[in-house]
């Protein structure tokens, strides 16, 4: 089947996997597990169990991670069987990438996943299937594959003894499944799988329900199935009252994410006008130090003119008492007022005035 999904005669309603518990009602049906994460591996899977601690809701009080461990027997394309470890991670909203961490590093901890052979103990192979809500940053692609790889001190790729079970124990590969990217294309198998959590196939009025066309799973059995499971959930009453229980929750988290924003909306708001009065406060600041310096001139050209000024009263003082001694002297050899200042070419008064100090 290939091209666009579109329906008109052949619409059918389904209830959203993206629901934690549509997608466990889901996932616990073992021919769907196996059908879903075949697809997501590319890996023909034998056998299926889910691990222990199943069904797990972490961090309901924040933010919802689901996840689901599976024990998975894959046949290789050389036709030998290896058992490897997956763990399935869910969530609708966008959430710590340390969360993630924290919930395979319970896994490598755990005994249970720990497989011994004849030469020694490793922990199982870790296949690590993210199903995400949100997008990844600008990362076009639906589904993203993950793959480690080994290379030597040059970064030659290593291909010799390689996968190893030393090697393999200590790293896990990824696949990421972006379900906001998933925009109606069926091109190859996993795209079809895939098809069933087709977000933009929300019904108008509901969320909880896809509109899916039945025509596009026509001939295939394993796909019958899973429609055929999820219009189960549809009709099933319980699974419906966990679906609303599910929306509460997160209309909660989505008010409560609307009050932060608009709270660091108007922290930002408040923050620029404070730094706006900052910048007018640093303005005027700068104005005031110019003017304070402009003062600081003056009172140094002013400190400067008196200081020539008293300098100049000394230097008359000094002239006047070097004329008080010139007029004592002429006047103690007979000499009058008057031929003193015709002699001196000075003011009369002033050498009178000068007389009379002497006086």
């Amino acid at each position: 089947m290939h091209g666009d999904i579109i329906f008109p005669d052949n619409k059918m309603t389904i209830a959203n996997p993206i629901y934690d518990i549509v997608f466990k009602y889901l996932m616990e049906d073992e021919r769907i597990a196996r059908t879903i994460l075949s697809a997501l591996l590319k890996k023909d899977i034998v056998r299926i169990e889910v691990r222990p601690h199943e069904y797990s809701n972490q961090q309901r009080d924040t933010l919802s991670v689901f996840r689901i461990d599976f024990g998975a027997t894959i046949r290789e394309n050389d036709g030998t069987e290896k058992l490897i470890l997956i763990e399935l991670q869910k969530t609708w909203l966008e959430t710590e990438t340390l969360r993630f961490r924290q919930y395979l590093g319970v896994q490598y901890q755990n005994p249970k996943n720990i497989v011994a052979d004849s030469y020694d103990r490793h922990a199982l192979p870790t296949v690590a299937v993210y199903l995400l809500g949100h997008k990844v940053g600008d990362i076009e692609e639906p589904v993203l594959y993950v793959h480690h790889q080994s290379y030597d001190y040059n970064g030659r790729l290593v291909t010799k003894g390689i996968p190893n079970a030393f090697v393999d124990s200590l790293t896990h590969d990824s696949i990421i499944v972006q379900i906001p990217r998933l925009h109606g294309q069926i091109n190859n198998r996993l795209d079809k799988v895939l098809s069933i959590f087709d977000q933009t196939l929300q019904d108008q009025d509901s969320q909880q329900v896809l509109n899916i066309n039945e025509a596009l799973y026509t001939g295939d059995d394993d796909m019958q199935h899973i429609i055929h499971r999820l219009l189960m959930a549809a009709s099933n009453a319980s699974v419906r009252q966990d679906m609303n229980v599910e929306d509460e929750y997160y209309s909660i988290i989505e008010k409560r994410d609307t009050e932060i924003m608009q709270k660091d909306m108007e922290l930002a708001e408040k923050n620029a006008q404070l730094a706006e009065r900052n910048a007018q406060l640093t303005e005027k600041d700068a104005q005031l130090t110019e003017k304070d310096a402009q003062l600081t001139e003056k009172d140094a050209q002013l400190t400067e003119k008196d200081a020539q000024l008293t300098e100049k009263d000394a230097q008359l003082t000094e002239k006047d008492n070097i004329l008080k001694g010139t007029v004592s002297l002429l006047t103690g050899n007979g000499m009058t007022i008057e031929q003193i200042a015709a002699t001196l070419n000075v003011d009369i008064d002033k050498l009178q005035q000068l007389a009379n100090d002497l006086i």
